[in-house]
């Protein structure tokens, strides 16, 4: 705040009082919040981009950038793939129909390293590719 910085203050704040309604509800689970937060920002950015809120977008821009620095760094998508076959052989799952249980096994391995629909998608391709 003494560096004149209001906005990152405020974003700090709210992600504060998010992280603290987490904890409230039982979850605690920060790396969550924290993902969920950004992607909030992201969209947000998005949609004033389209509705020629350049101002707006630019702030929730920044925001997000700043919310990604206590992240932890994205899985590559070689490692995504080396856990999600991993997945797929510890599970013996065969298709499309036995997701679940290979997401729960994927979310466990990867930690908060991955996105949720990311890891989605590579699940789905990897159980398309073993049904064929």
């Amino acid at each position: 705040m003494k560096a004149g910085e209001r906005d990152v203050a405020g974003a700090l704040r709210l992600l504060v009082s998010e992280l603290q309604r987490d904890l409230k509800e039982g979850e605690g689970d920060e790396l969550s919040v924290l993902r969920r937060e950004h992607k909030r920002r992201l969209d947000a950015a998005s949609q004033f981009q389209n509705a020629d809120r350049l101002d707006l977008a630019e702030k929730e821009q920044a925001e997000a950038e700043m919310i990604s620095r206590y992240l932890p760094p994205d899985l590559t998508d070689e490692q995504l793939q080396a856990i999600v076959a991993d997945a797929i052989d510890q599970t013996g799952a065969t298709g499309p129909r036995d997701m679940g249980p290979v997401m729960k096994v994927v979310k466990e391995r990867a930690g908060g390293s991955v996105d949720g629909k990311r890891a989605s998608e590579a699940v789905r391709a990897a159980l398309a590719r073993e049904n064929v």
